[in-house]
């Protein structure tokens, strides 16, 4: 064999090494802690390898030793050693940049919130104080952690149509914002150079649900939010539908009633005129100030007044939409529709049997999020977390280990 092909043949199996070492921590990741008899069945791979692998992510500090789960024994021989995430491994900072409040976690593997501060955010404040205070929560839930433990990257939920390519604001229409490079705001606040993702609230909100949440193990889901405005990620096939652009999801602005009210993105009629915050608002008589604390506020009504339930059964008119559309197994209701559907939710499934076709709606179930609140902010951590499971090796190579830095600003 040639030098040459020698070298190929060498890269080409470090290559196999690390992804199949990123597959094993993704494993890990998902069940917090598992069994190697486990890894090998779900890996295909044999024993030794699965040790080997195994060894490595303890070398690197991201996984340790488990003892075997207590139980009766299957077959002969010792149980199979465990495996669990490192408690002082790796961690990520998570973003949920809301339209009054931002919301920041310090979150390590298998979904652990470590740490978590917020903020209230104004409205009508310039991007860049708003990437000031989300910096200083930042510091703020950093400041608890180990020192030895590497930050591989942030990830920021947003509001609004973010551009997949390269994580620009496009439009985050109620933070009046267009065309904002968030992301690079905080780091330049923060003063660090460190992998940073953004990605649009709904569609992390889906993402979660579906590793962690309400949709596990369901490959076909979406995930309505309700967050002033009204949008939806999409999980088809197990995998997120992002669009051409990574704008696909903007279902508040699907055309529901032509002689509707005008909505801010230009149009007329939009589902979320008649079913976003303002219009929920308007249904309780809540003040415009408190629009952004709707699921509080509907948390403590009982007995839902008949505006509101004819919001119950527009929301249900617009889901059957969204079933037609992409015959899902299962729609989770985030954000204030968290707090609203238990008040309607006669009117809301009726008005997703009034207006859905008969197959797709067999199909289908409404749910709650089993993440509560921290859906699009466990969905941030999520995609922060993804070149970790990409390449184990190269991410702990570039992350920061001293988050000393962090703290010195």
């Amino acid at each position: 064999m040639s030098p040459q092909r020698r070298a190929g043949l060498g890269t080409n199996q470090e290559a196999v090494r690390r992804h199949n070492l990123g597959t094993l921590l993704r494993h890990v990741h998902g069940a917090g802690q598992i069994s190697r008899a486990e890894l090998t069945s779900l890996m295909g791979l044999n024993r030794s390898t699965i040790a080997g692998l195994v060894g490595e992510l303890e070398s690197l500090g991201i996984s340790e030793r488990a003892m075997p789960a207590d139980g009766p024994r299957q077959g002969a021989g010792r149980p199979s050693a465990g495996v669990r995430i490192a408690a002082e491994g790796p961690f990520v900072i998570a973003v949920d940049l809301g339209v009054d409040r931002a919301v920041v976690a310090r979150v390590g593997l298998g979904g652990r919130v470590l740490e978590r501060a917020q903020a209230p955010v104004h409205s009508d404040g310039e991007a860049w104080q708003v990437g000031a205070a989300v910096a200083a929560l930042i510091r703020r839930v950093v400041e608890g952690a180990p020192a030895a433990a590497p930050l591989v990257g942030i990830g920021i939920s947003v509001p609004g149509l973010v551009r997949r390519n390269d994580g620009l604001i496009r439009l985050a229409p109620n933070l009046e914002w267009h065309d904002v490079s968030f992301g690079g705001i905080v780091l330049a606040a923060l003063g660090l150079d460190v992998p940073v993702s953004l990605a649009n609230d709904a569609d992390l909100g889906a993402l979660a649900e579906h590793i962690r949440g309400a949709g596990v193990g369901i490959d076909d889901l979406i995930y309505v939010s309700g967050n002033v405005g009204v949008g939806a990620g999409v999980i088809t096939g197990g995998v997120r539908l992002e669009g051409a652009g990574g704008y696909a999801g903007e279902v508040g602005h699907l055309r529901f009633n032509p002689q509707g009210r005008p909505c801010h993105c230009g149009n007329r009629g939009c589902w979320e005129t008649e079913v976003g915050g303002h219009a929920i608002a308007e249904a309780i008589s809540c003040p415009p100030d408190k629009v952004a604390q709707l699921d509080e506020v509907l948390e403590g009504y009982t007995t839902p007044t008949p505006e509101l339930r004819a919001t119950g059964t527009a929301l249900g008119h617009g889901l059957a939409s969204i079933v037609n559309t992409f015959n899902p197994r299962l729609i989770v209701l985030g954000g204030y529709f968290r707090s609203l559907y238990p008040l309607v939710r006669g009117e809301v499934n009726a008005g997703l049997a009034d207006r859905a076709l008969p197959a797709p709606l067999e199909s289908v179930t409404l749910a709650l999020p089993g993440l509560g609140s921290d859906s699009a902010l466990l969905g941030a951590a999520e995609i922060a977390l993804e070149p970790l499971f990409v390449d184990p090796v190269a991410a702990l190579g570039s992350a920061l280990v001293d988050v000393g830095s962090l703290l010195a600003v």
